[in-house]
């Protein structure tokens, strides 16, 4: 039986913790299905919500969410309509028969299910800090980073970057763009783990020419021209040598598995962290 590939939607106010184990018990229920999960997690705001949304519409596939704010949900509901996306409340349904049962009304709260204890707190404040220093925002304050992801368009740190968040790790990354150099202040960091992600130009061009056709733009551009490519691909690995820096190959690798590498080289950088 061949193998299929879907894309998996995870819109959450908090952590995105309880769709990833719904989904994936859900999954594995499945033989020679697998899913492409994409997480948004503390989508408390309708800017938040539409961002998610504009990465549902580029790559349509199966929306699970658990968004207690019902105006935002509505909203998610009919985007998703829109696009033929089949879209869920994952803790409605057992929302409604909680209070059918015991005859009383829910008072939603975001992540109500998590204990108040050190380690949720480190989780919150690292998904916090990762947001905002996504794609090479609020230089200023990198020292604070655990970890700082650095790598050419569509090399996976975003995803990464969240997925670290979610184990605790503040992470901030920066994407390489050609002709433009890195702050200053990158060269002087001491706190943090600092890897640079590279892929194959196949790779990058396969996924940067997916990204132009979503947004209907032309393909016409050195953003993937093989030969440009290849060029900020080798510019990469050069300014990673003359750094020192560790330098991870997402090629083949899943967000899971990058993290994984991620977080062996960060025990070895700062032993007791």
């Amino acid at each position: 039986m061949p193998i299929s590939y879907f894309h998996l939607h995870l819109v959450s106010d908090a952590t995105g913790e309880t769709l990833i184990a719904v989904s994936r018990a859900t999954a594995a229920q499945f033989d020679n299905v697998y899913s492409i999960e994409h997480l948004y997690p503390l989508v408390r705001s309708e800017a938040q919500l539409a961002k998610a949304i504009a990465e549902i519409e580029a790559a349509p596939g199966m929306v699970l969410f658990t968004l207690v704010d019902q105006s935002l949900a509505q909203k998610l509901e009919a985007a998703c309509q829109a696009v033929g996306a089949p879209c869920l409340s994952v803790l409605q349904p057992i929302l409604n028969h909680f209070q059918s049962y015991l005859g009383a009304a829910a008072n939603p709260r975001p992540g109500a299910q998590h204990m108040l204890n050190a380690e949720y707190f480190k989780r919150i404040d690292a998904l916090n800090y990762t947001l905002m220093h996504d794609d090479g925002q609020m230089a200023e304050s990198y020292e604070d980073a655990d970890v700082l992801l650095i790598g050419v368009s569509r090399s996976s740190k975003t995803p990464t970057s969240i997925y670290l968040a979610n184990r605790g790790i503040k992470t901030a990354n920066i994407p390489l763009v050609p002709n433009v150099t890195l702050p200053k202040s990158v060269l002087g960091l001491k706190h943090p783990l600092i890897v640079g992600l590279i892929a194959s130009p196949e790779r990058l061009i396969q996924i940067r020419q997916n990204r132009l056709e979503a947004l209907h733009a032309g393909l016409d551009s050195p953003y993937v021209d093989r030969v440009a490519v290849c060029e900020e691909v080798a510019q990469a690995r050069r300014l990673f040598t003359e750094h020192g820096w560790a330098v991870i190959d997402v090629t083949r690798r899943s967000i899971e598995e990058t993290a994984a590498a991620i977080i062996d080289l960060q025990r070895v950088h700062r032993p007791s962290a």
